[in-house]
């Protein structure tokens, strides 16, 4: 009788345990991503203007609105509005070295920034 139920335990164990894996496996498969498709609506001129900042690269801080500075990550409104008070820039680490953002914020930013010279004529 004790080895009969310590085979029907066993054989238990044994299920549960093969079972187990294939279980959480199921709970953690995702689909995968379709390829968009082109679509019948047209993009506003924001979406098109976003679109065309990242393509045009790094963006200048002597020049950028601040609109386009708050677009940065870790950029709101207060720190645009003191990234163009303080213009102009000769290095974009003058952002850190003037107080302007602290280091951690322009750890975020610095490879989407530049600090173009104007044109001496």
């Amino acid at each position: 009788m004790i080895r009969g139920l310590g085979l029907l335990v066993a054989l238990l164990f044994f299920i549960a345990a093969a079972a187990s894996p294939a279980a959480w496996a199921q709970g953690t498969k995702t689909a995968p991503a379709k390829p968009a498709e082109k679509s019948d609506v047209k993009t506003t001129k924001g979406d098109a203007k976003a679109g065309a900042e990242k393509k045009k690269g790094p963006l200048d801080l002597n020049t950028a609105s601040a609109d386009e500075l708050q677009a940065l990550p870790g950029i709101g409104e207060a720190y645009s509005k003191k990234i163009i008070e303080n213009r102009p820039y000769k290095r974009k680490d003058e952002l850190v070295h003037k107080k302007i953002v602290p280091q951690a914020t322009y750890d975020k930013i610095k490879d989407q920034i530049i600090a173009k010279q104007a044109a001496a004529k």
